[in-house]
């Protein structure tokens, strides 16, 4: 998300810091390019004025007309702003009632509703260790009711059953029962959704709402529609007593316009954001991690705490052991450092919480996150004896993992060059240490990667 508008925006400042200090005249053209750049990203038109008329005002103050450093303090301002903007800070789901907390989903028929129940109720059990129930009220969709107890199953959530034929409210009321009676600490309920907003639609949601009472009402809106979702959350704010919004797919928005419109629109804080279609891909909304990603200037917090949640301590430490003692590399440890970044939401979503990555967008298009897939593929069909040593892989074991795999033989001998090279590498950081490798290696990565560099790709 935002990599258009981040794109442009580093553009512009890097312009401004060419400049021997900020001037009314160059502050102005930098606005004009600032303000091009949030209308490209689809945010609405009223909050781009707002959002320019406040930077003016900060830039053109006296201690940053003075500075020494224009850029760097324009970036500070825009930086502010943004973070103003989107929240100031994470507001987090008030669950602090009598249990079951009960929490309402509302939106628009596409826009990952069911999906993100599942995704809730998996980040509400690992990470806040609750109790967490699940029903349905949406009684048109086909399937709906399947779709949510098959999600359940899959993160571990209670399934509250229900069907067509009964009124959403009596499934609602229901559930909440049950959930009491099985000491549950929170019930997510979710709603039927509509290709469009219609009165009847509004009309059943009040009631549902007004039967059960939530004690968060979270709207969930795709991303990808910009500021119309901005304008839809608006609509549906004015029917409910809406407490947040979750933003679905923004791994497939390049503009951003939707999280950068909502809270100024709505009012309404944005809690989380959908991240990928993985049922694990479900984060906090941090305006100030955001802002600062925006800027190029990175997200090493949630980086911080991807690894903490999904590195495995004692397989790295082991590695580690490992490796100081220069016993190479082999394909175990290979594949282990590619399900660990791939659950870490794979390399393009490091990259984008690395602070200062160059042309992010072109590099992101030449990472091919399948290649990761087809590696961890071919190491799955080698035998155990193969993945411990390497050199044992000649002619008739190649075309046999090629097979088993599900590729061409030229692929496995891709890999097979990264294996060896990154064992070197490794060996070489035991003997010498890191100063010395990156003597050898010329700073540069070996060749062969999912995105010409190594197995991690050039990192």
């Amino acid at each position: 998300m935002f990599d258009n508008l981040s794109d442009r925006l580093l553009t512009t400042v890097k312009n401004l810091r060419g400049q021997g200090r900020l001037t009314e005249d160059n502050i102005k053209e930098t606005l004009r390019d600032v303000r091009m750049a949030l209308l490209e990203a689809d945010v609405a038109l009223p909050v781009v004025k707002d959002f320019i008329e406040r930077v003016k005002v900060s830039a053109m103050g006296k201690d940053v007309l003075n500075s020494l450093s224009p850029g760097e303090v324009f970036v500070k301002v825009v930086n502010d702003e943004l973070v103003e903007l989107m929240g100031a800070a994470n507001e987090s789901l008030n669950l602090a009632a009598q249990p079951p907390a009960v929490i309402m989903m509302a939106g628009l028929q596409g826009a990952g509703k069911t999906t993100t129940v599942a995704k809730l109720a998996k980040l509400l059990k690992e990470r806040e260790n609750k109790k967490v129930m699940v029903v349905s009220c949406d009684v048109y969709r086909p399937a709906a009711i399947d779709q949510l107890q098959t999600l359940a199953t899959q993160v571990g959530a209670e399934f509250f059953p229900s069907s067509g034929d009964q009124k959403p409210v009596d499934i609602a009321n229901n559930a909440l029962s049950a959930a009491k009676k099985q000491f549950m600490d929170v019930l997510i309920v979710d709603t039927a959704g509509r290709l469009h907003i219609d009165d009847e639609m509004m009309g059943e949601i009040k009631h549902l709402n007004k039967a059960i009472n939530p004690v968060e009402t979270l709207f969930v809106v795709d991303s990808m529609t910009g500021q119309d979702a901005a304008n839809t959350a608006k609509a549906f704010d004015e029917a409910l007593p809406l407490t947040g919004v979750i933003l679905t797919k923004t791994d497939g928005d390049a503009r951003g316009g939707a999280a950068l419109s909502i809270r100024q629109i709505t009012g309404k804080p944005i809690k989380f954001m959908g991240v990928g279609e993985k049922i694990d891909a479900l984060e906090p909304f941090h305006p100030d991690r955001l802002a600062s990603r925006i800027l190029g200037m990175g997200d090493i917090l949630s980086l911080v705490e991807d690894a903490q949640r999904n590195v495995d301590v004692k397989k790295a430490e082991k590695m580690a052991k490992k490796f100081k003692k220069g016993k190479g590399f082999d394909f175990n440890d290979l594949r282990d450092q590619l399900e660990q970044m791939e659950n870490m939401g794979g390399l393009g979503s490091l990259m984008g919480k690395l602070p200062g990555m160059p042309n992010m967008e072109q590099m992101k298009q030449q990472v091919d996150e399948k290649q990761f897939s087809r590696t961890v593929a071919i190491i799955n069909s080698m035998t155990p004896k193969e993945r411990s040593f390497p050199a044992l892989i000649k002619g008739s074991r190649r075309k046999r993992i090629a097979s088993g795999a599900g590729v061409a033989v030229q692929e496995v001998n891709k890999v097979l060059k990264q294996q060896m090279q990154m064992s070197k590498m490794m060996k070489k950081m035991a003997k010498g240490g890191m100063a010395k490798m990156m003597r050898a290696m010329g700073g540069k990565m070996p060749t062969g990667g999912p995105m010409g560099g190594g197995p991690m790709g050039g990192m």
